[in-house]
């Protein structure tokens, strides 16, 4: 937790931000040039953290963009998110909307040597592809983007593929490379099966199906569930579940690489912010797990834990407990 006397539901900060080549990139943030990438990390803070649809600060628009398949950003709250058994533990609001579902793969981290960076591992969530499209989901799979000043970018694959992030006649002013970044750019992770299909012969017209659950931006911020995620669903890189407690990152990446039309360009997941779901089962979790109640100068610790019965309870109490803390005082503690 960090030292704050009422912790927040909201994003804190954005660690890392690193797009993929596309049409809003550049734009949503804006770029500035000389911008660093702890500057446009900065920006997308201003522009998704705090409450989801408040007011950005230097009026940026509330919504980040990550480009192409693989581009990505890694966010934190103030405090560790705890995975609650039976319930989705983190929202995350997009801009879908029926017919325009631009999924993002979500991947979560425990900050397991405690030094408050995302350099721990990272476990992908499984979403319902992993099962209504087995066969057409593409493990460890890579992309490598070059630059291509003001034209369309070109794309390999680690599967003798080739492509380009075509420029629209939409977006014609700006550079669609991330132009913080390094060139070539390499991405990796799962690639989703295209979601592309013909919505309308007359006019001829394309639209993105939604998948059933487990991604960013695939079903309208309405839909609380399904813009919901559980931590339960962490797998490891051979698909493996994994048990997690606690995380403390999560990163969000483009999982399509297609272009829906010529006039709409590349699918690209967007971003306007997220939340714990559970902000006081998560303090209540942290204070079990370490001992600890309150923060900053007023964190005390738990000596002993009682039920109402006066019998001494483990940390996996549930309901009141009488805690008797290390300034001799006691206090009664609902644990969820």
């Amino acid at each position: 937790m960090t030292d704050v006397a009422d912790h927040s539901e909201w994003i804190l900060a954005v660690d890392e931000y690193c797009p993929a080549p596309g049409q809003f990139v550049g734009l949503l943030p804006p770029y500035t040039d000389g911008d660093t990438p702890e500057a446009m990390a900065q920006k997308c803070t201003r522009a998704i953290g705090g409450p989801i649809g408040a007011t950005a600060e230097d009026d940026m628009v509330n919504i980040i963009s990550l480009g192409s398949w693989g581009g990505y950003v890694t966010f934190h709250f103030d405090h560790s998110i705890a995975n609650i058994e039976g319930l989705r533990d983190f929202y995350i609001a997009g801009n879908a909307f029926e017919g325009s579902s631009e999924p993002g793969i979500v991947m979560v981290m425990k900050d397991e040597n405690r030094n408050g960076l995302p350099d721990d591992t990272w476990y992908e969530l499984s979403g319902s592809a992993d099962v209504d499209s087995v066969g057409k989901v593409r493990y460890q799979y890579e992309v490598t983007y070059i630059a291509n000043t003001m034209d369309d970018i070109p794309w390999t694959d680690n599967q003798g593929q080739t492509g380009i992030v075509p420029r629209n006649p939409f977006h014609e002013d700006n550079e669609y490379f991330p132009l913080w970044v390094a060139s070539p750019l390499t991405l990796s992770g799962t690639r989703l099966p295209d979601n592309v299909y013909l919505a309308s012969k007359r006019p001829k017209t394309y639209a993105m199906r939604a998948l059933r659950y487990g991604y960013a931006d695939n079903l309208a911020n309405t839909d609380t569930e399904g813009c919901s995620f559980d931590i339960g669903w962490a797998v490891d890189t051979q698909r493996q579940p994994v048990s997690l407690d606690f995380i403390d990152f999560v990163r969000v990446y483009t999982g399509t690489l297609q272009v829906v039309s010529a006039a709409v360009g590349e699918s690209s997941t967007e971003l306007q912010g997220a939340r714990d779901l559970h902000l006081a089962e998560s303090i209540a979790a942290i204070g079990r797990a370490t001992g600890v109640v309150g923060t900053g100068n007023d964190q005390l610790k738990m000596k002993d834990c009682r039920d109402l019965q006066g019998r001494s309870v483990t940390d996996s109490h549930r309901g009141i407990g009488i805690v008797r803390l290390s300034n001799g005082q006691t206090r009664k503690i609902i644990f969820k």
